[in-house]
Order: structure tokens, then sequence, then C-alpha cells
């Protein structure tokens, strides 16, 4: 099927990036596929090539004149699990279950918290991503703010990009943690297995402040709060020394049990079917008003449950 559409930039759209500009006037398209077009010549400024970071001055016209596949289901109001903490005019903070991914891609095309969110306030198909601004792995539970207005948009991600949200994780992790500390290694794709980050000296700064909670028998309860928001960057920083998140098979969990664990206890542990990472706080400084808000998504009931079965294990042993 071929696509031919025309709309006229708005002034107030002026200073956006152009992929930005056309994410608000075409969302029946994903994101992806906007940039895609840029650089392939399907979508043009006022007759010409520009590159998606191009910004727009407002009275332009974008032409779009491509040749469409199976797109994503960006704009799909649809019913998917999660649960809304605040909202306002402004902004939505949401508690995303795990297995939930966050927004529509390459083998999940929909029924994603972006499709999710469209169903609860219909306008957000109008932003950018759906307003999302910052993103959780499918198996990481937690806490996200998502944008509810363009101006919104800009100033959240902005203060992402500034490091002025604060991000606070709880994780379960394997061996037994002699005491926090800060992990300061770079991160990039790992060139073995491309679906992987790993530590290299190449790789883009990336920080992570990693606290202790609770020894187990041979596992440890630790608090991490990012300082960079690399992909993966929590699960990477772990494995690389040496304590990888229970369940994370990926980043090299091993499947670590303490001896003479009862059979319950030891089968609780191996039947974990994720990476033992929840998104537990989540602290910024509202687009409007200035007020400094903070959230926070209580602990789901499989990681509670994980970290109870260890705790008695622990206290059987003493």
């Amino acid at each position: 099927m071929r696509i031919i559409e025309t709309v006229l930039v708005p002034a107030e759209l002026a200073g956006q990036r152009t992929d930005r500009a056309a994410a608000v006037l075409f969302p029946d398209y994903s994101r992806s596929n906007l940039v895609r077009w840029l650089k392939d010549g399907g979508l043009t400024l006022d007759g010409a090539r520009v590159k998606a970071n191009h910004k727009v001055m407002g009275g332009e016209q974008l032409y779009l004149d491509v040749e469409s596949g199976a797109e994503a289901a960006w704009d799909a109001a649809q019913t998917v699990e999660f649960s809304v903490l605040y909202e306002d005019d402004h902004l939505l903070v949401v508690d995303k279950p795990a297995h939930v991914v966050v927004h529509p891609g390459a083998g999940n095309p929909d029924h994603t918290l972006v499709n999710g969110l469209i169903a609860h306030r219909e306008a957000l198909k109008h932003l950018p991503r759906a307003g999302i601004v910052h993103r959780l792995d499918k198996d990481t539970s937690g806490v996200m703010v998502v944008a509810a207005s363009l101006a919104a948009h800009r100033h959240l991600v902005d203060a992402i990009q500034n490091r002025e949200v604060q991000r606070g994780y709880l994780a379960v992790a394997e061996g037994r943690m002699v005491s926090g500390l800060d992990i300061d290694r770079p991160i990039g794709r790992d060139p073995r297995q491309r679906t992987r980050q790993a530590v290299r000296e190449d790789g883009k700064p990336a920080l992570t402040h990693v606290r202790v909670q609770e020894r187990f028998r041979v596992h440890t309860l630790i608090k991490a709060a990012l300082a960079t928001g690399r992909t993966h960057q929590i699960r990477v920083h772990l494995a690389s020394i040496g304590h990888p998140l229970v369940g994370d098979r990926r980043y090299g969990a091993r499947g670590l049990l303490p001896r003479g664990g009862s059979s319950a206890f030891v089968e609780r542990v191996r039947a974990f079917p994720r990476q033992a990472l929840h998104a537990h706080s989540l602290s910024f400084d509202h687009p409007a008003s200035g007020k400094t808000l903070d959230f926070s998504a209580p602990v789901p009931d499989d990681l509670q449950g994980l970290i109870d079965a260890l705790r008695e294990d622990a206290d059987g042993a003493r």
C-alpha cells in the first residue's frame, strides 16, 4: 500500500528535531519507521532530504510518500496490565508489571505498555513515543514517568539527559557481597552477541551506585541507583563484578544455591522466572510547578516471595 500525506509544521513545534515533529504530526506511524523514511528520502521537509536531528522552524511542509508494510500498533488502544500511581494534565506515573514490554517493536507489535497507556488516555497517541521518556526491560518491574503533554515531554527528556531524575532499584544478586560499591565501567554493545551489552573500554560512561541491604547465605539484597542510563546497566555492572542478578541467564546467572536448602526453597529460587530487578523509586521535579515529586512502587509478589524464601533459609541455617 502506498502512503502519500502532507502536513504543515505548526509554529509550536519550532525548534524540535524533525523526527520528533514527525512523530507528533504522523501519529499513525512508529518513530523508527519515520526515522528510516527520513533517511531513505520517503519523508522530506519542503521537498528536501534532512537528517532526523534537523531542527524545524515552523511553517514547513512534511511530505510522506512511501510504500508501507505492516505497522507496529503504536496508536492502538488495548487492555494491558499496569497501575497508575499518579496523574495530572502534564504526566502520569505508572507501575509496570514484569513481562510487559514498554513499546511496540520487532517481535512485540502490540499489547505493550504504550497500548495500555493509550487506552487509559487516548491523547497520548499524539505525543512522541506516546509520552514514553525512559523505559524498563520487559522482565523488570516498577515505576516509570510518562509525559502527557509536549512541553512535559521536552522537560522530562532534558531532565533525564541532565541526570536530574533519580531512579532507585531493588535487586537480588547471586553471591554474598562484602560491601556496597560504585561501579564506574563503560558499557557498549557486546561484539559477540548483539542482543547483549558488555563492559568495554570504548563504551559509553556508566556509573551505578550499589548498596547492600541484606545478606543471605549465598545471595545479597541490594539497592542500586543509576547515575547514567545505559541499556541493561545494572544487570551488566553486577555481572561484571561476579554478582549477576538471580534469574538473569542472559548475563551469567548460574542458579546459585546454598548447601542444605529445603526442596521447596530450591524449587522457588530455581523457578524464579525473570531477572530479580525492580524499579522501586523515582524522584524528579514537576515540569510545570517545579515541585519535587517522589514515588515508589511496591515490591511485586514474585520478588517479595523470593526475598522471603532467602530470608527464611538464612534464618534456619543459624
